[in-house]
């Protein structure tokens, strides 16, 4: 028995479906501990969107440790963090006329979504948040109550409340879809809770993801998006946008919102704002809400994450012309391409997504599950997300060369008709 099998617990996941141990990675290839090579079409669910150790990324952290610069600072200010908000704030707040604060969190997304709901319900007075069917929010209690996964609710071991979920707005309605979840269904929400005799409270916040990741990749319409975004503000609600997963220029846009014709009052982000894979979290406020905040009123020890800033500035860089986006997007148009003759072979196969995000229903978690197994056999690490695992999610690293796109692209392509025609 490894280590692993004898010490580590049994909540483990992942390590059960790539049962290897890794020992080096670069850009998109992970090498496990008998030098095979594998194309990693996982990313560390997007937190990788500038590749394993990318190369600049570590020259700035080697150069700011040799030089002892402050690692760990709470919240106080620190040389690493001030060339890091300065430089967001130039790159990605200022051409967008954002004028949101930036605050620093625990390490995780799940803290980035905790602090969320809590400064909306302190800035409204309500309690209640409007969570999405499928959206995935984080593991701790307040983040979990607005998960709807059923298998990470059921481990909380207390009631999960002052949450609601509704139908999330699908662009493309996700197979087996029978929830009415489109511009109707909002209109309905709307109606609801604007019938003082529903006996619906009006909610705090409506938070929710533009593309469920963990849920399936589900690409939520623009029109409904904009309705959203208005009901929100009819209702006095504060729009909170989770960006942690398909953020930091995933969809082809800094933001995944940034095509959506909407602007968010919190925007939730963590993962890929770190650059290297170091933990980094923060959220995005809006000044007429952060001022309900005191001071110290919401901490963690680790939000002072000044290598995450160091990495997390020179990963801004790659936002400093239109160059980047323009080849996510050229990437994004080879993956539909690789994948479309396969949707034309089996009706049963559906396709969405958005930049280099993909979710390939394959219509049943056992399905899903070989072609995992078969793309890790051929050196392809690919994962499975939606409601039992039926969606096989392709999320590289934005920086992946073209030709391990093609590589891993040829994999996952053979893997799929050969599960499929053993399913025949």
């Amino acid at each position: 028995m490894t280590i692993f099998e004898q010490r580590e617990s049994n909540v483990r996941g992942y390590s059960r479906v790539y049962p290897v141990t890794f020992t080096t990675a670069k850009n998109a290839r992970q090498t496990d501990d008998t030098g095979k090579e594998y194309i990693d079409f996982f990313a560390g669910a997007g937190v990788l969107n500038f590749g394993h150790n990318n190369e600049a990324m570590i020259n700035a952290m080697i150069d700011y440790m040799k030089n002892d610069g402050v690692l760990h600072s709470l919240d106080m200010q620190t040389s690493a963090k001030a060339e890091f908000m300065q430089t967001f704030t130039d790159l990605i707040l200022e051409p967008r006329n954002m004028s949101h604060r930036i605050q620093f969190m625990g390490p995780t997304g799940t803290n980035a979504v905790e602090a969320a709901m809590k400064i909306a319900r302190r800035a409204t007075g309500r309690t209640e948040i409007l969570a999405f069917s499928q959206g995935f929010h984080g593991m701790t209690l307040g983040s979990l109550a607005a998960t709807a996964n059923e298998y990470f609710r059921n481990a909380s071991g207390v009631p999960l409340n002052h949450v609601r979920h509704e139908a999330f707005g699908c662009e493309v309605p996700c197979s087996g879809c029978n929830q009415g979840c489109g511009l109707e269904a909002l209109d309905h929400l709307r109606a609801r809770y604007l019938n003082t005799s529903s006996g619906m409270a009006k909610p705090a916040a409506i938070l929710l993801e533009t593309i469920q990741a963990e849920g399936g990749v589900n690409v939520a319409g623009k029109e409904w998006m904009k309705g959203v975004a208005a009901l929100a503000k009819e209702l006095g609600a504060v729009l909170i946008i989770d960006d942690i997963q398909v953020g930091c220029g995933r969809t082809g846009n800094y933001f995944s919102f940034d095509d959506l014709g909407v602007m968010p009052d919190i925007v939730c982000m963590a993962k890929g704002i770190g650059g290297i894979g170091t933990p980094m979290a923060m959220n995005l406020v809006h000044p007429e809400l952060d001022k309900h905040w005191s001071p110290g009123e919401h901490t963690g020890t680790f939000r002072g994450q000044n290598l995450s800033f160091v990495a997390g500035k020179v990963a801004l860089d790659y936002f400093r012309n239109d160059d980047f986006m323009k080849e996510v997007k050229d990437k994004s148009v080879l993956v539909d391409q690789y994948l479309q003759p396969l949707l034309h072979a089996d009706k049963s196969l559906q396709l969405r997504g958005k930049g280099m995000i993909f979710g390939l229903d394959m219509g049943s978690g056992e399905r899903s599950a070989a072609v995992v197994q078969e793309c890790f056999k051929k050196g392809l690490i690919i994962a499975a997300c939606g409601t039992g695992g039926k969606v096989l999610k392709i999320i590289p690293p934005l920086t992946i060369p073209k030709s391990d796109l093609i590589a891993g692209l040829e994999i996952l392509t053979e893997s799929v008709r050969s599960v499929m025609e053993k399913a025949a």
